[in-house]
């Protein structure tokens, strides 16, 4: 069992930092998080709703089904509380994916098509680890466009991650397998 795989703890990674962001731009005012910025995404609200999209794209690819987008963002960003919603239930189900699939499982390729055409393959394990690398990279955006806003924020750093949260996760792993 992978419970305390390299995914598994990146992936739990991703649920927390994330979690992390999405915390702090609750605190702002709901226009703050909306309004247009000079951004790739054009808010925070659509740089989190991008990386939902994404996510939601590869969980069709995991599950075989069809994802229903034709671009890696919406077209209409959700409002935030639904995406900062949909995005920790999205978070979830990476982390319970991680957690549950065997090594086996984890190395299995995943044939799909690209959203902008192309035919893609990657193993179950390399989409978790790209996922995670994605938020994060749009993690980053999010805190420059938080800092103007002077917008409270606690670290969302890997390693306060491995310092303070994982070893009690590990803890509850470990005592929930010998239950």
């Amino acid at each position: 069992m992978p419970a305390l795989s390299l995914c598994h703890r990146m992936t739990a990674y991703m649920e927390w930092a994330d979690d992390v962001m999405l915390s702090a731009a609750e605190r702002l005012p709901q226009n703050a998080v909306s309004a247009p910025r000079d951004a790739l995404f054009k808010s925070i609200a659509g740089t989190f709703d991008h990386t939902l999209v994404v996510g939601e794209i590869f969980q069709a690819h995991l599950e075989g089904r069809s994802h229903g987008h034709d671009a890696r963002h919406r077209a209409s960003v959700l409002d935030f509380p639904q995406v900062a919603t949909r995005l920790r239930a999205m978070n979830s189900y990476y982390v319970r994916c991680a957690r549950d699939w065997t090594t086996s499982d984890l190395a299995e390729t995943i044939e799909f098509t690209f959203v902008g055409g192309g035919q893609g393959a990657m193993t179950r394990e390399d989409i978790l680890l790209h996922l995670v690398n994605h938020a994060t990279y749009h993690r980053g955006f999010v805190s420059t466009l938080l800092y103007p806003l002077k917008a409270k924020t606690a670290a969302s750093d890997l390693t306060v991650f491995l310092r303070d949260v994982w070893p009690e996760m590990v803890v509850e792993l470990r005592a929930d397998a010998s239950s």
